[in-house]
């Protein structure tokens, strides 16, 4: 595997690229560098964990679609051939064989999954964003025995209900807009639903069953890192001791001290003692 890679001016300098977080552009970069001849990368958690970045940041890449997430846990970069290209007596073929199996290559060198890329994101048609061909969609939109929604629909719906996505169906960017109007939450619909759709509507390895609770949850998140976090105060050792008025303790213990007794005789005999050295003050 090569050490060095190369990135396209093409792919980074664009507006989309260039409107992620930089924290997200930064995990970008070190998958790139990590990843194997053909773009892989077998562990984008450790690598996200490794440089300080978090969930949301890869999120945001599969999102944008700068990766295209497997169910295995693997991701590839989908602009890797327009970045780099090899010569063949430096390429080493990646191991991951099958899930290169199910990428093609467009005309300009991007990677897609033929059976899911340049479905209009937010619009449920039954099937998975980053699911291979012949998987089952994981997400029933029909309850066993009940009729469908949106289809011949007998009136069975709740009148709270009503109007709303049910839990366990792919809500649509109105859906989500709608519940987020109605519990008072402010989330951006668009990403919620375009993360959700590129990873086939599934939280960590396991399928979504309730998309109204991960609005909240995506809710949670973002207030929790708008929140910013309270620094304590730091210490010095400049305040270690008690502040005093002098060297000699304060001005009222050295005003209270009384003052030696001097006798008429004693003060006389001082005053004497002055003029026989040349007093400056005798007439």
């Amino acid at each position: 595997m090569a050490e060095r890679r190369m990135f396209a001016k093409t792919i980074i300098d664009s507006d989309a690229f260039l409107d992620m977080p930089a924290t997200t552009q930064m995990l970008y970069f070190h998958l790139a560098m990590r990843a194997d001849d053909d773009g892989f990368v077998n562990s984008p958690h450790r690598v996200m964990r490794l440089v300080g970045c978090g969930e949301d940041d890869l999120r945001v890449l599969i999102a944008k679609r700068f990766l295209i997430p497997f169910d295995s846990g693997l991701v590839v970069i989908k602009h890797w051939r327009i970045h780099n290209y090899l010569r063949s007596d430096r390429y080493k073929e990646t191991t991951y064989r099958e899930e290169k199996a199910m990428l093609t290559v467009k005309e300009n060198g991007a990677y897609t999954l033929p059976d899911t890329d340049g479905i209009p994101l937010g619009i449920p048609d039954g099937t998975p964003l980053g699911i291979p061909t012949g998987t089952p969609d994981v997400i029933p939109t029909v309850d066993a025995g009940k009729d469908s929604i949106g289809k011949d629909s007998k009136g069975k719906v709740s009148k709270e209900r009503e109007g709303r996505a049910p839990r366990s169906t792919r809500p649509t960017v109105e859906d989500v807009k709608a519940y987020c109007a109605e519990k008072n939450i402010t989330i951006d619909a668009q990403s919620f639903v375009d993360y959700y759709e590129a990873n086939g509507w599934h939280v960590g390895r396991q399928p979504m069953k309730d998309w109204q609770a991960a609005v909240r949850n995506w809710a949670r998140r973002d207030a929790e890192r708008q929140t910013p976090k309270a620094v304590p105060p730091r210490k010095t050792t400049f305040h270690n001791f008690e502040q005093r008025d002098s060297a000699g303790g304060s001005w009222d213990e050295l005003t209270a001290m009384p003052l030696p007794e001097v006798s008429d005789e004693e003060l006389e005999e001082l005053m004497k003692g002055k003029k026989g050295d040349g007093d400056p003050w005798q007439d």
